[in-house]
């Protein structure tokens, strides 16, 4: 059973250790945080352990996942130096949007080089079991360490293991993702207020709906373009919605929302 730690406790870094105690058992999982009171409330909450400071959790870990800010990391990994170099062989997950495997290695001491190093670009939605994570791997990555990261997110989603060439792109429309589609929600409850709905009741009918239609997508393996045609009967309310939808710029705007991301996204990892 492999040993899991995850340094910072964050949004993304709680619900990554929370699908890690469902995936491994909290016996297995150990937090560390700059702050030990949230490590600590956190290790409460989930059963599991947690340590006052970094290197301690490093060496109780066979894999490390580093839930750190970005300008954050290399400092942490300077910390962790003389440990990496006793034991080079534990393996690192960068959470760290816009880090490069290449510089991420870059952070590491001499002695360990070779070190097994993944990068990992979860959305949001891990916190409820239902993210769509990115996993890419270093060739020091031997297949075993793919394959045990993603056991240990098992219980957080569906992850893809892809080449790091995709993961802008990947983070433009799977890690952005969810907040182009809250104001889509928030807007069709709007309008379901607008025809009378009680806003509660206009909310929970949207979410429900979008949840269900993208369940439809994954599960059935038809094209979106075909299950809409399906809902559409000829001259019906839903085309007059759905030409309503072209009518004001529904589709360029979501393809817009991707470019602006993806462009950002190469922009961060310049810096």
């Amino acid at each position: 059973m492999s040993r899991v730690a995850f340094i910072g406790c964050g949004n993304m870094g709680s619900a990554l250790a929370r699908a890690a105690c469902a995936s491994v058992g909290p016996d297995q999982v150990y937090l560390a945080n700059r702050t030990y009171a949230k490590a600590e409330a956190l290790a409460q909450e989930l059963g599991c352990h947690a340590f006052h400071d970094n290197v301690q959790a490093f060496e109780e870990a066979d894999y490390l996942f580093l839930c750190v800010k970005p300008h954050l990391l290399s400092g942490v990994l300077a910390e962790l130096g003389p440990s990496l170099e006793r034991c080079p062989t534990k393996v690192l997950i960068s959470v760290a949007a816009g880090v490069t495997l290449d510089t991420l290695r870059s952070f590491l001491p001499a002695k360990a080089q070779d070190a097994p190093l993944l990068r990992l670009m979860p959305n949001t939605c891990v916190e409820i079991g239902q993210g769509m994570s990115a996993l890419c791997a270093a060739p020091s990555a031997q297949p075993h360490h793919i394959q045990a990261v993603q056991e240990i997110l098992a219980r957080s989603g569906r992850v893809d293991l892809m080449d790091e060439a995709h993961m802008d792109a990947f983070t433009s429309v799977a890690g952005c993702g969810p907040a182009y589609v809250y104001p889509f929600l928030e807007a069709l409850a709007d309008g379901g207020v607008m025809v009378g709905l009680p806003r509660k009741q206009a909310m929970e009918y949207a979410a429900q709906m979008l949840m269900g239609a993208a369940a439809m997508v994954l599960e059935s393996g038809q094209h979106p373009g075909a299950l809409k045609d399906a809902v559409c009967s000829p001259g019906g309310s839903t085309i007059a919605g759905v030409a309503a939808l072209e009518a004001n710029g529904l589709r360029h705007a979501a393809i817009q929302a991707v470019l602006a991301a993806y462009e950002k996204n190469k922009q961060l990892g310049k810096q």
